[in-house]
């Protein structure tokens, strides 16, 4: 009887733990967009495959008051549970100043100052944050040790080399927002590491290159489809290896014109894209 008692205790604990991790992955799924965001002008989609019950990676897109977009999406440093519950914290950080309209560089600042008071040894977030103005095509981007984003448009995929340090780890660091002209059928992929740094059996890297080829294999349908498109094939590229690492990406696709200008016009028929990109800035 002792014996039989002392094995079902470990199995008792065990079976716990696999119920709380399971709460734990429905509470984080709450912390994701519930479904796409369709706008007249914009769709927004994501995908969230965690390499574990739970992850580190974390997103959101949203309308604001003034008819811009808004999207985030963030990698936290380290896997599993402690790294979910980092990215609630960062998530619970951005509550009241994501949907304000301020800045990226603005957001990412308040973002950064905010976590570095709490002072959470080893634990820091990659992060890049998105404002796009439908009236004008602009997108202002500021980020933070994630790579990309991708800008795809017909003809072509753009990798935006940005640079920025991880909000909570150091105090002092400045952020820069960067402005993407986009036109009408363009679109912008936002992914963390997860994907880029899928391996096969050779351990070879899937690489942001092979992503960058991925986007130019066709004409973008619809925001939804592109991402299916981009998990479909990393998975396939791993040909059943393990993942290693939480994979997410958001993809952003402009749909409406821009009417009344001839700059407008210029932009919808010309393929030439420009990129401001700041100064400065120590890559990571």
């Amino acid at each position: 009887m002792i014996t039989t008692q002392v094995l079902a205790e470990p199995s008792a604990r065990e079976n716990s733990r696999e119920l709380d991790l399971e709460e734990a992955r429905s509470i984080q799924d709450l912390m994701l967009p519930g479904q796409a965001l369709c706008t007249g002008e914009v769709t927004v989609a994501h995908e969230f495959q965690p390499a574990a019950e739970v992850g580190g990676d974390f997103l959101d897109y949203f309308s604001l008051a003034d008819e811009s977009v808004g999207l985030y999406l963030g990698d936290v440093c380290g896997k599993g549970l402690p790294a979910a519950l980092y990215a609630a914290l960062a998530v619970g950080t951005l509550r009241g100043v994501h949907k304000t309209g301020q800045s990226p560089s603005s957001v990412l600042s308040t973002l950064n100052r905010r976590l570095t008071i709490r002072g959470i040894p080893r634990r820091y977030t990659a992060m890049q944050y998105a404002l796009f103005h439908p009236e004008n095509g602009v997108m202002e981007i500021a980020s933070a040790g994630i790579s990309g984003p991708l800008h795809v448009f017909p003809g072509g995929c753009e990798i935006l080399e940005l640079s920025g340090l991880p909000p909570g780890m150091f105090p002092s660091a400045q952020y820069e927002s960067h402005t993407v002209q986009l036109a009408p059928g363009d679109a912008m992929v936002f992914f963390t590491d997860g994907i880029i740094e899928a391996q096969n059996a050779q351990n070879e890297f899937f690489g942001i290159e092979r992503l960058r080829e991925l986007c130019l294999g066709g004409e973008v349908d619809s925001s939804m489809a592109l991402l299916q498109r981009i998990f479909t094939v990393a998975r396939e590229f791993a040909d059943g290896q393990a993942q290693h690492d939480d994979m997410t990406a958001t993809a952003f696709r402009y749909l409406g014109s821009i009417a009344g200008s001839a700059e407008g016009d210029r932009r919808a028929t010309s393929v030439k894209r420009r990129v401001e990109t700041a100064q400065g800035l120590p890559a990571f």
